[in-house]
Protein backbone atom coordinates (compact mmCIF):
# COMPACT_ATOMS: atom_id res chain seq x y z
CA UNK A 1 0.00 0.00 0.00
CA UNK A 2 1.47 3.25 -1.10
CA UNK A 3 1.49 6.44 1.06
CA UNK A 4 -1.25 8.58 1.22
CA UNK A 5 1.26 11.62 0.36
CA UNK A 6 3.31 9.71 -1.81
CA UNK A 7 4.33 10.50 -5.33
CA UNK A 8 5.27 8.37 -7.88
CA UNK A 9 6.52 8.20 -11.62
CA UNK A 10 5.01 8.19 -14.64
CA UNK A 11 5.53 4.09 -14.41
CA UNK A 12 3.22 4.21 -11.67
CA UNK A 13 0.50 4.82 -13.82
CA UNK A 14 0.35 1.27 -14.64
CA UNK A 15 1.09 -0.14 -11.16
CA UNK A 16 -1.84 1.99 -9.51
CA UNK A 17 -3.73 0.23 -6.82
CA UNK A 18 -7.19 -0.59 -7.70
CA UNK A 19 -8.00 -0.49 -3.90
CA UNK A 20 -6.62 3.10 -3.66
CA UNK A 21 -9.28 5.01 -5.69
CA UNK A 22 -11.74 2.16 -5.36
CA UNK A 23 -15.35 4.22 -4.91
CA UNK A 24 -18.75 2.80 -5.44
CA UNK A 25 -20.25 2.23 -8.49
CA UNK A 26 -23.56 4.71 -8.19
CA UNK A 27 -21.79 7.96 -8.82
CA UNK A 28 -23.32 11.25 -7.49
CA UNK A 29 -22.47 14.61 -8.42
CA UNK A 30 -19.98 16.57 -6.39
CA UNK A 31 -20.91 18.95 -3.86
CA UNK A 32 -20.80 22.57 -5.28
CA UNK A 33 -19.03 23.57 -1.98
CA UNK A 34 -16.50 20.85 -2.58
CA UNK A 35 -15.73 22.68 -5.99
CA UNK A 36 -15.74 26.52 -4.53
CA UNK A 37 -14.21 25.81 -1.63
CA UNK A 38 -12.57 23.28 0.91
CA UNK A 39 -14.40 22.45 3.74
CA UNK A 40 -14.55 19.98 5.92
CA UNK A 41 -14.43 16.50 4.50
CA UNK A 42 -14.22 17.87 0.93
CA UNK A 43 -10.90 15.92 0.05
CA UNK A 44 -9.70 14.46 -3.15
CA UNK A 45 -9.77 11.06 -3.38
CA UNK A 46 -7.01 11.10 -6.11
CA UNK A 47 -4.36 14.31 -7.61
CA UNK A 48 -2.89 14.00 -10.75
CA UNK A 49 0.11 16.25 -9.92
CA UNK A 50 3.32 17.66 -12.31
CA UNK A 51 0.67 16.78 -15.92
CA UNK A 52 0.36 18.18 -19.32
CA UNK A 53 -3.45 18.05 -19.32
CA UNK A 54 -5.42 19.00 -21.97
CA UNK A 55 -8.78 19.74 -20.74
CA UNK A 56 -11.20 20.47 -24.08
CA UNK A 57 -12.51 22.68 -21.90
CA UNK A 58 -11.67 26.76 -23.56
CA UNK A 59 -12.56 28.02 -20.58
CA UNK A 60 -9.25 26.52 -19.07
CA UNK A 61 -7.80 24.65 -22.19
CA UNK A 62 -4.32 23.65 -20.01
CA UNK A 63 -3.44 22.56 -16.72
CA UNK A 64 -1.27 20.98 -14.61
CA UNK A 65 -3.20 19.39 -11.85
CA UNK A 66 -6.57 17.88 -11.29
CA UNK A 67 -8.71 16.63 -8.42
CA UNK A 68 -10.28 13.63 -8.56
CA UNK A 69 -13.56 13.17 -5.77
CA UNK A 70 -16.29 10.27 -6.39
CA UNK A 71 -14.90 9.18 -9.66
CA UNK A 72 -15.55 13.12 -11.12
CA UNK A 73 -13.43 16.00 -11.41
CA UNK A 74 -12.90 18.39 -8.63
CA UNK A 75 -10.93 20.58 -9.62
CA UNK A 76 -8.47 21.49 -12.56
CA UNK A 77 -5.72 24.48 -12.76
CA UNK A 78 -2.35 24.55 -11.59
CA UNK A 79 -0.56 22.21 -8.62
CA UNK A 80 -0.96 25.37 -5.94
CA UNK A 81 -4.74 25.09 -6.42
CA UNK A 82 -5.50 21.66 -5.95
CA UNK A 83 -3.15 20.75 -3.02
CA UNK A 84 -5.15 22.12 -0.62
CA UNK A 85 -7.89 19.41 -1.47
CA UNK A 86 -5.15 16.85 -0.60
CA UNK A 87 -6.00 14.84 2.42
CA UNK A 88 -4.92 12.31 4.58
CA UNK A 89 -6.45 9.68 2.33
CA UNK A 90 -5.68 11.25 -0.73
CA UNK A 91 -3.46 9.31 -3.38
CA UNK A 92 -1.50 11.51 -5.70
CA UNK A 93 0.36 10.58 -8.71
CA UNK A 94 3.27 12.35 -10.04
CA UNK A 95 2.95 12.11 -13.98
CA UNK A 96 6.58 14.14 -14.71
CA UNK A 97 4.64 15.88 -17.35
CA UNK A 98 3.18 13.00 -19.26
CA UNK A 99 -0.03 13.99 -21.24
CA UNK A 100 -3.14 13.35 -20.50
CA UNK A 101 -6.45 13.42 -22.50
CA UNK A 102 -10.20 13.59 -21.64
CA UNK A 103 -11.52 9.73 -22.21
CA UNK A 104 -11.75 9.66 -25.90
CA UNK A 105 -15.40 9.48 -27.26
CA UNK A 106 -15.86 7.02 -30.35
CA UNK A 107 -19.68 8.45 -32.04
CA UNK A 108 -20.23 5.39 -34.23
CA UNK A 109 -19.56 1.73 -33.36
CA UNK A 110 -21.57 -1.38 -33.95
CA UNK A 111 -20.31 -2.94 -30.65
CA UNK A 112 -21.24 -6.40 -29.55
CA UNK A 113 -20.39 -7.13 -34.00
CA UNK A 114 -17.33 -5.80 -33.39
CA UNK A 115 -16.36 -7.79 -30.20
CA UNK A 116 -17.44 -10.87 -32.28
CA UNK A 117 -15.30 -10.08 -35.08
CA UNK A 118 -11.90 -11.00 -32.48
CA UNK A 119 -13.80 -13.91 -31.19
CA UNK A 120 -11.70 -17.11 -31.45
CA UNK A 121 -12.83 -19.90 -33.83
CA UNK A 122 -15.47 -22.04 -32.63
CA UNK A 123 -15.84 -25.71 -32.41
CA UNK A 124 -19.08 -26.57 -31.16
CA UNK A 125 -20.50 -29.83 -30.30
CA UNK A 126 -24.11 -31.62 -31.06
CA UNK A 127 -24.71 -34.99 -29.19
CA UNK A 128 -27.07 -36.64 -30.49
CA UNK A 129 -27.91 -39.79 -28.43
CA UNK A 130 -30.81 -41.87 -30.31
CA UNK A 131 -32.58 -44.79 -29.28
CA UNK A 132 -29.91 -45.55 -26.49
CA UNK A 133 -27.02 -45.44 -28.70
CA UNK A 134 -24.45 -42.43 -28.03
CA UNK A 135 -22.84 -40.96 -31.13
CA UNK A 136 -21.43 -37.18 -31.16
CA UNK A 137 -21.27 -35.05 -34.46
CA UNK A 138 -18.82 -32.40 -34.62
CA UNK A 139 -19.40 -29.73 -36.45
CA UNK A 140 -18.09 -26.07 -37.26
CA UNK A 141 -20.76 -23.87 -35.48
CA UNK A 142 -19.30 -20.08 -36.49
CA UNK A 143 -15.96 -19.00 -38.17
CA UNK A 144 -15.00 -15.43 -38.01
CA UNK A 145 -12.55 -15.02 -41.56
CA UNK A 146 -10.03 -12.30 -40.94
CA UNK A 147 -9.56 -10.37 -44.51
CA UNK A 148 -8.60 -7.24 -43.74
CA UNK A 149 -5.65 -6.69 -45.93
CA UNK A 150 -6.39 -9.21 -48.18
CA UNK A 151 -4.99 -8.40 -51.71
CA UNK A 152 -5.29 -11.12 -54.13
CA UNK A 153 -8.49 -13.92 -54.87
CA UNK A 154 -5.61 -16.55 -54.39
CA UNK A 155 -4.88 -14.83 -50.20
CA UNK A 156 -8.58 -14.24 -50.21
CA UNK A 157 -9.35 -18.00 -50.63
CA UNK A 158 -6.59 -19.12 -48.78
CA UNK A 159 -7.71 -17.28 -45.32
CA UNK A 160 -11.03 -18.85 -45.91
CA UNK A 161 -9.13 -22.58 -46.19
CA UNK A 162 -7.10 -21.52 -43.08
CA UNK A 163 -10.36 -20.48 -41.50
CA UNK A 164 -12.30 -24.15 -42.03
CA UNK A 165 -9.15 -26.11 -41.25
CA UNK A 166 -9.96 -28.97 -38.46
CA UNK A 167 -13.93 -28.52 -39.25
CA UNK A 168 -14.91 -31.84 -39.10
CA UNK A 169 -18.05 -31.42 -41.60
CA UNK A 170 -18.78 -28.27 -42.78
CA UNK A 171 -18.15 -24.68 -42.70
CA UNK A 172 -21.76 -23.25 -42.94
CA UNK A 173 -23.08 -22.16 -39.99
CA UNK A 174 -23.63 -25.71 -39.65
CA UNK A 175 -26.62 -26.88 -41.09
CA UNK A 176 -28.97 -24.55 -38.73
CA UNK A 177 -31.37 -24.28 -42.12
CA UNK A 178 -30.98 -27.38 -42.87
CA UNK A 179 -34.42 -28.37 -41.29
CA UNK A 180 -34.29 -31.55 -42.73
CA UNK A 181 -31.44 -33.12 -41.18
CA UNK A 182 -32.42 -31.42 -37.83
CA UNK A 183 -36.28 -32.68 -38.34
CA UNK A 184 -34.86 -35.90 -37.99
CA UNK A 185 -32.59 -36.07 -35.23
CA UNK A 186 -35.52 -34.35 -33.31
CA UNK A 187 -37.28 -37.40 -34.29
CA UNK A 188 -35.48 -39.77 -32.23
CA UNK A 189 -34.89 -40.04 -28.42
CA UNK A 190 -32.38 -37.32 -27.54
CA UNK A 191 -30.85 -38.43 -23.74
CA UNK A 192 -27.98 -37.31 -21.37
CA UNK A 193 -26.49 -39.86 -20.01
CA UNK A 194 -24.97 -43.22 -21.92
CA UNK A 195 -25.74 -45.45 -18.91
CA UNK A 196 -28.50 -47.53 -20.71
CA UNK A 197 -30.61 -47.98 -17.66
CA UNK A 198 -30.76 -44.06 -16.95
CA UNK A 199 -31.16 -42.87 -20.29
CA UNK A 200 -33.30 -44.98 -22.49
CA UNK A 201 -36.53 -43.68 -23.05
CA UNK A 202 -38.53 -47.06 -22.96
CA UNK A 203 -36.31 -48.52 -19.81
CA UNK A 204 -38.71 -49.69 -18.04
CA UNK A 205 -40.52 -51.53 -20.72
CA UNK A 206 -37.21 -53.19 -21.15
CA UNK A 207 -36.00 -56.27 -19.93
CA UNK A 208 -32.21 -56.27 -19.88
CA UNK A 209 -31.08 -59.85 -18.44
CA UNK A 210 -27.92 -61.79 -18.88
CA UNK A 211 -29.10 -64.31 -20.68
CA UNK A 212 -30.07 -61.78 -23.65
CA UNK A 213 -32.27 -59.12 -24.78
CA UNK A 214 -36.17 -59.31 -24.42
CA UNK A 215 -38.72 -59.02 -27.65
CA UNK A 216 -39.25 -54.95 -27.33
CA UNK A 217 -35.52 -55.31 -27.37
CA UNK A 218 -35.35 -56.85 -30.08
CA UNK A 219 -37.93 -55.01 -31.58
CA UNK A 220 -36.48 -51.36 -30.84
CA UNK A 221 -32.83 -52.49 -31.83
CA UNK A 222 -34.60 -53.11 -35.58
CA UNK A 223 -35.84 -49.51 -35.24
CA UNK A 224 -32.87 -48.46 -34.38
CA UNK A 225 -31.20 -50.07 -37.33
CA UNK A 226 -33.89 -48.42 -39.95
CA UNK A 227 -33.48 -45.01 -37.68
CA UNK A 228 -29.74 -45.27 -38.63
CA UNK A 229 -30.08 -46.03 -42.27
CA UNK A 230 -32.71 -43.00 -42.64
CA UNK A 231 -29.98 -40.91 -41.04
CA UNK A 232 -26.89 -42.14 -42.75
CA UNK A 233 -29.12 -41.33 -45.54
CA UNK A 234 -29.57 -38.15 -45.25
CA UNK A 235 -26.17 -36.95 -44.01
CA UNK A 236 -24.75 -38.30 -47.08
CA UNK A 237 -27.06 -35.77 -48.48
CA UNK A 238 -27.18 -33.02 -46.82
CA UNK A 239 -23.70 -33.14 -44.71
CA UNK A 240 -21.02 -35.07 -46.83
CA UNK A 241 -21.68 -33.30 -49.90
CA UNK A 242 -20.91 -30.43 -48.28
CA UNK A 243 -17.77 -30.16 -46.70
CA UNK A 244 -15.53 -27.27 -46.99
CA UNK A 245 -17.93 -26.32 -49.29
CA UNK A 246 -20.60 -24.22 -47.32
CA UNK A 247 -19.48 -20.67 -47.44
CA UNK A 248 -21.21 -17.42 -45.94
CA UNK A 249 -18.98 -14.46 -45.72
CA UNK A 250 -20.27 -10.67 -45.32
CA UNK A 251 -18.37 -8.13 -45.61
CA UNK A 252 -17.26 -5.97 -42.42
CA UNK A 253 -19.21 -2.88 -42.91
CA UNK A 254 -22.47 -4.91 -42.54
CA UNK A 255 -23.85 -3.97 -46.74
CA UNK A 256 -22.67 -7.06 -48.91
CA UNK A 257 -22.14 -10.57 -48.06
CA UNK A 258 -21.05 -13.25 -50.61
CA UNK A 259 -21.93 -17.11 -50.99
CA UNK A 260 -21.09 -20.36 -52.85
CA UNK A 261 -23.24 -21.97 -54.39
CA UNK A 262 -24.57 -24.70 -51.94
CA UNK A 263 -25.05 -21.92 -49.29
CA UNK A 264 -27.36 -20.45 -52.02
CA UNK A 265 -29.24 -23.57 -52.64
CA UNK A 266 -30.15 -23.82 -49.31
CA UNK A 267 -31.17 -20.66 -48.99
CA UNK A 268 -33.18 -20.75 -52.21
CA UNK A 269 -31.78 -18.46 -53.79
CA UNK A 270 -31.86 -18.92 -57.59
CA UNK A 271 -32.22 -17.02 -61.24
CA UNK A 272 -36.19 -16.79 -60.14
CA UNK A 273 -35.45 -14.95 -56.86
CA UNK A 274 -36.37 -10.93 -57.01
CA UNK A 275 -34.54 -8.30 -56.08
CA UNK A 276 -35.96 -7.04 -52.43
CA UNK A 277 -36.67 -3.84 -51.76
CA UNK A 278 -33.63 -2.12 -50.89
CA UNK A 279 -31.06 -4.42 -51.83
CA UNK A 280 -29.50 -6.36 -54.25
CA UNK A 281 -28.45 -9.73 -55.82
CA UNK A 282 -26.16 -9.37 -58.18
CA UNK A 283 -25.98 -11.49 -61.38
CA UNK A 284 -24.83 -13.36 -63.93
CA UNK A 285 -24.97 -11.77 -67.82
CA UNK A 286 -27.42 -15.01 -68.19
CA UNK A 287 -29.25 -13.60 -64.75
CA UNK A 288 -28.49 -16.31 -62.44
CA UNK A 289 -27.30 -15.29 -58.58
CA UNK A 290 -23.49 -14.90 -58.40
CA UNK A 291 -23.18 -15.41 -54.71
CA UNK A 292 -23.16 -11.83 -54.34
CA UNK A 293 -26.03 -10.44 -51.79
CA UNK A 294 -26.45 -6.43 -50.89
CA UNK A 295 -27.57 -4.69 -48.26
CA UNK A 296 -31.48 -6.14 -47.72
CA UNK A 297 -30.40 -8.91 -49.85
CA UNK A 298 -28.20 -10.02 -47.14
CA UNK A 299 -30.91 -11.26 -45.46
CA UNK A 300 -31.83 -14.58 -47.87
CA UNK A 301 -28.89 -16.10 -46.08
CA UNK A 302 -29.06 -14.55 -42.26
CA UNK A 303 -32.72 -16.09 -42.27
CA UNK A 304 -30.83 -19.64 -42.46
CA UNK A 305 -27.09 -19.02 -40.83
CA UNK A 306 -26.74 -19.33 -37.19
CA UNK A 307 -27.98 -16.90 -34.62
CA UNK A 308 -24.95 -15.87 -32.26
CA UNK A 309 -25.40 -17.20 -28.54
CA UNK A 310 -26.28 -15.16 -25.86
CA UNK A 311 -23.05 -16.16 -24.54
CA UNK A 312 -21.38 -15.23 -27.40
CA UNK A 313 -22.42 -11.72 -27.38
CA UNK A 314 -22.02 -10.73 -23.81
CA UNK A 315 -18.67 -12.33 -24.25
CA UNK A 316 -18.37 -10.16 -27.29
CA UNK A 317 -19.27 -6.68 -25.35
CA UNK A 318 -16.84 -7.85 -22.26
CA UNK A 319 -14.24 -8.19 -25.24
CA UNK A 320 -15.19 -4.86 -27.32
CA UNK A 321 -14.98 -3.07 -23.75
CA UNK A 322 -11.54 -4.42 -23.54
CA UNK A 323 -10.30 -3.32 -26.54
CA UNK A 324 -11.68 -0.09 -26.65
CA UNK A 325 -10.11 0.66 -23.36
CA UNK A 326 -6.65 -0.17 -24.65
CA UNK A 327 -7.13 2.55 -27.38
CA UNK A 328 -8.14 4.93 -24.48
CA UNK A 329 -11.92 4.96 -25.32
CA UNK A 330 -14.10 5.39 -22.52
CA UNK A 331 -17.51 6.75 -23.84
CA UNK A 332 -19.60 4.88 -27.46
CA UNK A 333 -22.49 5.39 -29.43
CA UNK A 334 -23.58 2.14 -30.39
CA UNK A 335 -25.95 2.24 -32.93
CA UNK A 336 -26.37 -1.32 -32.43
CA UNK A 337 -26.69 -4.72 -34.54
CA UNK A 338 -29.12 -2.95 -37.33
CA UNK A 339 -28.06 -3.25 -40.63
CA UNK A 340 -30.09 -3.50 -43.89
CA UNK A 341 -31.82 -6.89 -44.09
CA UNK A 342 -31.27 -7.59 -40.65
CA UNK A 343 -34.64 -7.37 -38.34
CA UNK A 344 -34.77 -4.49 -35.38
CA UNK A 345 -35.18 -7.08 -32.62
CA UNK A 346 -31.83 -8.51 -32.64
CA UNK A 347 -30.86 -4.79 -31.21
CA UNK A 348 -32.98 -4.82 -28.56
CA UNK A 349 -32.27 -8.50 -27.69
CA UNK A 350 -28.60 -7.04 -27.55
CA UNK A 351 -30.00 -4.42 -24.87
CA UNK A 352 -31.55 -6.76 -22.96
CA UNK A 353 -29.91 -9.88 -23.16
CA UNK A 354 -26.50 -8.19 -23.11
CA UNK A 355 -26.29 -4.49 -21.79
CA UNK A 356 -29.17 -4.66 -19.11
CA UNK A 357 -26.83 -8.04 -18.09
CA UNK A 358 -23.80 -6.82 -17.84
CA UNK A 359 -25.26 -3.94 -16.18
CA UNK A 360 -27.08 -6.13 -14.02
CA UNK A 361 -24.01 -8.10 -12.91
CA UNK A 362 -21.88 -4.50 -12.47
CA UNK A 363 -19.48 -5.33 -15.77
CA UNK A 364 -19.64 -2.55 -17.74
CA UNK A 365 -16.45 -0.88 -18.29
CA UNK A 366 -17.31 1.89 -20.48
CA UNK A 367 -20.32 4.39 -21.42
CA UNK A 368 -22.09 3.80 -23.81
CA UNK A 369 -25.17 5.59 -25.44
CA UNK A 370 -27.66 2.98 -27.38
CA UNK A 371 -29.35 3.63 -30.93
CA UNK A 372 -32.40 1.60 -31.84
CA UNK A 373 -34.15 0.68 -35.16
CA UNK A 374 -36.14 3.56 -36.08
CA UNK A 375 -39.46 1.06 -37.16
CA UNK A 376 -39.67 0.80 -33.16
CA UNK A 377 -39.08 4.09 -32.12
CA UNK A 378 -42.13 4.08 -30.07
CA UNK A 379 -40.92 1.20 -28.18
CA UNK A 380 -37.74 3.66 -27.64
CA UNK A 381 -40.03 6.42 -26.64
CA UNK A 382 -41.88 4.33 -23.94
CA UNK A 383 -38.64 3.02 -22.12
CA UNK A 384 -37.12 6.61 -22.14
CA UNK A 385 -40.64 7.44 -20.55
CA UNK A 386 -40.43 5.20 -17.49
CA UNK A 387 -36.73 4.82 -17.09
CA UNK A 388 -35.39 8.74 -18.18
CA UNK A 389 -32.47 8.88 -20.67
CA UNK A 390 -29.96 7.16 -18.17
CA UNK A 391 -30.93 4.29 -16.79
CA UNK A 392 -27.35 4.86 -14.52
CA UNK A 393 -23.81 6.19 -15.37
CA UNK A 394 -23.05 3.53 -17.61
CA UNK A 395 -26.14 3.14 -20.21
CA UNK A 396 -27.66 6.39 -21.89
CA UNK A 397 -30.79 6.04 -24.20
CA UNK A 398 -29.75 8.11 -27.06
CA UNK A 399 -32.47 7.72 -30.04
CA UNK A 400 -33.19 6.25 -32.99
CA UNK A 401 -31.95 5.20 -36.34
CA UNK A 402 -32.69 4.36 -39.81
CA UNK A 403 -31.00 4.00 -43.43
CA UNK A 404 -31.30 5.77 -46.68
CA UNK A 405 -28.57 3.93 -48.55
CA UNK A 406 -25.57 1.53 -48.76
CA UNK A 407 -22.19 2.00 -48.49
CA UNK A 408 -19.55 2.87 -50.93
CA UNK A 409 -17.45 -0.13 -50.56
CA UNK A 410 -20.30 -2.22 -51.38
CA UNK A 411 -21.23 0.15 -54.12
CA UNK A 412 -25.07 1.12 -53.29
CA UNK A 413 -24.27 4.42 -51.76
CA UNK A 414 -26.50 6.08 -53.87
CA UNK A 415 -25.28 8.96 -56.07
CA UNK A 416 -26.28 11.48 -58.67
CA UNK A 417 -23.88 9.85 -60.90
CA UNK A 418 -23.23 6.36 -61.83
CA UNK A 419 -20.34 4.30 -60.26
CA UNK A 420 -17.14 3.69 -62.79
CA UNK A 421 -16.76 1.21 -64.37
CA UNK A 422 -20.59 0.17 -63.93
CA UNK A 423 -22.48 3.02 -66.22
CA UNK A 424 -26.23 1.54 -64.56
CA UNK A 425 -25.34 1.65 -61.13
CA UNK A 426 -26.36 4.75 -58.81
CA UNK A 427 -26.17 2.51 -55.83
CA UNK A 428 -29.33 1.74 -53.94
CA UNK A 429 -32.01 3.91 -51.97
CA UNK A 430 -32.67 1.63 -48.81
CA UNK A 431 -35.96 3.60 -47.14
CA UNK A 432 -39.13 4.93 -49.25
CA UNK A 433 -38.46 8.59 -48.56
CA UNK A 434 -42.20 9.35 -47.32
CA UNK A 435 -42.28 6.38 -45.19
CA UNK A 436 -38.79 7.66 -43.55
CA UNK A 437 -40.27 11.16 -43.22
CA UNK A 438 -43.17 10.23 -41.35
CA UNK A 439 -41.21 7.89 -38.91
CA UNK A 440 -38.83 10.66 -38.62
CA UNK A 441 -41.23 13.25 -37.39
CA UNK A 442 -43.12 10.65 -35.33
CA UNK A 443 -39.68 9.99 -33.68
CA UNK A 444 -39.01 13.57 -33.59
CA UNK A 445 -42.14 14.70 -31.79
CA UNK A 446 -41.66 12.22 -28.99
CA UNK A 447 -38.18 13.99 -28.38
CA UNK A 448 -36.15 11.05 -29.99
CA UNK A 449 -32.66 12.10 -31.16
CA UNK A 450 -32.78 11.11 -35.27
CA UNK A 451 -29.65 9.18 -36.37
CA UNK A 452 -29.63 8.55 -40.48
CA UNK A 453 -27.21 6.83 -42.31
CA UNK A 454 -26.53 8.42 -45.94
CA UNK A 455 -23.01 8.09 -47.70
CA UNK A 456 -23.49 9.07 -51.41
CA UNK A 457 -24.12 13.01 -52.43
CA UNK A 458 -27.61 12.26 -53.62
CA UNK A 459 -28.65 10.29 -50.17
CA UNK A 460 -27.01 13.16 -48.31
CA UNK A 461 -29.08 15.81 -50.51
CA UNK A 462 -32.68 13.84 -49.80
CA UNK A 463 -31.84 13.66 -46.22
CA UNK A 464 -30.89 17.15 -45.83
CA UNK A 465 -34.08 17.96 -47.89
CA UNK A 466 -36.03 15.81 -45.54
CA UNK A 467 -34.65 17.48 -42.25
CA UNK A 468 -35.67 20.97 -43.30
CA UNK A 469 -39.14 19.60 -43.47
CA UNK A 470 -39.07 18.13 -40.09
CA UNK A 471 -38.12 21.55 -38.65
CA UNK A 472 -40.61 23.20 -40.85
CA UNK A 473 -43.38 20.63 -39.71
CA UNK A 474 -42.43 20.17 -36.01
CA UNK A 475 -41.21 23.71 -35.39
CA UNK A 476 -37.23 24.87 -33.94
CA UNK A 477 -35.51 22.62 -31.05
CA UNK A 478 -32.51 21.42 -29.95
CA UNK A 479 -32.49 18.34 -31.93
CA UNK A 480 -28.95 17.63 -33.44
CA UNK A 481 -29.67 15.12 -36.11
CA UNK A 482 -27.08 12.96 -36.50
CA UNK A 483 -25.86 12.11 -40.33
CA UNK A 484 -24.01 8.62 -40.00
CA UNK A 485 -21.38 8.92 -43.24
CA UNK A 486 -18.50 6.83 -41.47
CA UNK A 487 -16.26 9.41 -42.22
CA UNK A 488 -14.64 8.58 -38.77
CA UNK A 489 -13.92 5.16 -36.97
CA UNK A 490 -16.58 2.90 -36.67
CA UNK A 491 -15.84 -0.62 -34.69
CA UNK A 492 -17.23 -3.53 -37.23
CA UNK A 493 -16.20 -1.22 -40.07
CA UNK A 494 -12.86 -0.39 -39.25
CA UNK A 495 -10.79 -0.70 -35.86
CA UNK A 496 -11.30 1.43 -33.23
CA UNK A 497 -8.19 3.75 -33.08
CA UNK A 498 -8.70 7.34 -32.31
CA UNK A 499 -5.21 8.03 -32.34
CA UNK A 500 -4.69 6.77 -35.53
CA UNK A 501 -7.75 8.62 -36.71
CA UNK A 502 -6.88 11.72 -34.96
CA UNK A 503 -3.49 11.49 -36.93
CA UNK A 504 -5.54 10.78 -40.61
CA UNK A 505 -7.81 13.50 -39.94
CA UNK A 506 -4.78 15.82 -39.56
CA UNK A 507 -2.88 14.46 -42.59
CA UNK A 508 -5.74 13.06 -44.76
CA UNK A 509 -3.61 10.01 -44.98
CA UNK A 510 -4.69 7.22 -44.28
CA UNK A 511 -2.30 4.17 -43.20
CA UNK A 512 -0.55 2.95 -46.50
CA UNK A 513 -1.52 6.57 -48.37
CA UNK A 514 1.46 8.14 -49.57
CA UNK A 515 -0.28 11.38 -50.86
CA UNK A 516 -3.60 12.82 -48.71
CA UNK A 517 -6.98 12.56 -50.08
CA UNK A 518 -8.78 16.31 -50.07
CA UNK A 519 -5.61 18.16 -48.02
CA UNK A 520 -7.61 21.37 -47.66
CA UNK A 521 -9.79 19.68 -45.77
CA UNK A 522 -7.49 18.48 -42.92
CA UNK A 523 -7.93 19.32 -39.15
CA UNK A 524 -5.93 20.77 -37.00
CA UNK A 525 -4.80 19.15 -33.64
CA UNK A 526 -6.99 20.73 -31.28
CA UNK A 527 -10.15 20.69 -33.85
CA UNK A 528 -9.44 16.67 -34.06
CA UNK A 529 -8.53 16.06 -30.86
CA UNK A 530 -12.62 17.67 -29.68
CA UNK A 531 -13.78 15.91 -32.62
CA UNK A 532 -13.09 12.57 -30.47
CA UNK A 533 -14.08 14.42 -27.17
CA UNK A 534 -16.16 17.52 -26.49
CA UNK A 535 -18.13 17.61 -29.57
CA UNK A 536 -18.83 14.25 -29.81
CA UNK A 537 -20.15 14.23 -26.42
CA UNK A 538 -22.23 17.39 -27.54
CA UNK A 539 -23.29 15.08 -30.50
CA UNK A 540 -25.22 12.55 -28.28
CA UNK A 541 -26.12 15.34 -25.28
CA UNK A 542 -23.57 14.00 -23.02
CA UNK A 543 -21.40 17.06 -22.66
CA UNK A 544 -22.67 17.67 -19.64
CA UNK A 545 -21.45 14.54 -18.22
CA UNK A 546 -18.08 13.92 -20.63
CA UNK A 547 -16.15 15.06 -23.08
CA UNK A 548 -14.15 17.45 -21.17
CA UNK A 549 -12.03 17.64 -17.69
CA UNK A 550 -14.90 19.93 -16.18
CA UNK A 551 -15.50 20.04 -12.71
CA UNK A 552 -18.31 18.08 -11.72
CA UNK A 553 -17.86 15.60 -15.46
CA UNK A 554 -17.01 12.13 -15.04
CA UNK A 555 -13.02 11.74 -14.61
CA UNK A 556 -12.68 9.48 -17.86
CA UNK A 557 -9.09 10.37 -18.83
CA UNK A 558 -6.23 8.62 -20.86
CA UNK A 559 -2.56 9.65 -19.90
CA UNK A 560 -0.18 8.73 -22.40
CA UNK A 561 3.37 8.69 -22.87
CA UNK A 562 4.42 11.95 -24.00
CA UNK A 563 6.42 14.11 -21.61
CA UNK A 564 5.35 17.52 -22.68
CA UNK A 565 2.89 19.12 -25.20
CA UNK A 566 5.33 19.80 -28.13
CA UNK A 567 6.30 15.79 -27.81
CA UNK A 568 2.87 15.01 -28.20
CA UNK A 569 1.92 17.89 -30.97
CA UNK A 570 4.83 16.79 -33.06
CA UNK A 571 4.87 13.25 -33.23
CA UNK A 572 1.34 11.83 -31.99
CA UNK A 573 1.73 8.03 -29.93
CA UNK A 574 0.01 5.32 -31.31
CA UNK A 575 -0.88 3.79 -27.45
CA UNK A 576 -1.81 4.77 -25.02
CA UNK A 577 0.09 4.56 -21.04
CA UNK A 578 -3.06 4.34 -19.48
CA UNK A 579 -7.10 4.92 -19.24
CA UNK A 580 -9.06 5.90 -16.34
CA UNK A 581 -13.01 5.73 -15.56
CA UNK A 582 -14.36 7.17 -13.23
CA UNK A 583 -11.23 7.66 -11.82
CA UNK A 584 -10.19 3.98 -11.45
CA UNK A 585 -7.55 2.37 -13.55
CA UNK A 586 -9.45 0.40 -16.80
CA UNK A 587 -6.27 0.19 -18.59
CA UNK A 588 -3.76 -1.71 -17.95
Amino acid sequence: MHAANATHGPLAVALLPLALVAIGELQLKIDPHCVAGTPRGCFADMILANATIYTADAALPFAAAMAVRTGRVLRVGDYESVKELKGPRTYELNLSGNVVLPGFIDSHVHFVDGGLQVLPLRLGICHFRIACWYYSLNMLQLTRVPLRGVRSKDEFISKVKEATRGAVICSFCCLQGSKLCFSAVRAFYTLHNTNISETCTFSEQISIQDSGYSEEVGIMMLGVVISLLLLGWMIYHQIIQCVFKLVWLSRMDGHMGIANSLAMKIAGIDSSTNDPIGGTIIRTAEGGPTGLLVDTAMKLMLDVTEKVSTHERREALLRASRHALMRGVTTVVDVGSYFSGVTAEKAWQDFSDVYEWAHSMQNMMIRVCLFFPMPTWSRVSDLIRENGRSLSQWIHLGGVKAFLDGSLGSSSALFHEPYEGDPGNYGLQATDIDSLLNRTLESDKSGLQVAIHAIGDKANDMLLDMFDKVVDLNGVKDRRFRVCTYTVTVLQVSDINPLQAIKTAMSRKPPGWEVPWIPAERLTLDGSLKAHTISAAYACFLDHAVGSLSPGKHADFVVLPSTSWDDFSGDLPAHVLATYVSGKLAYP
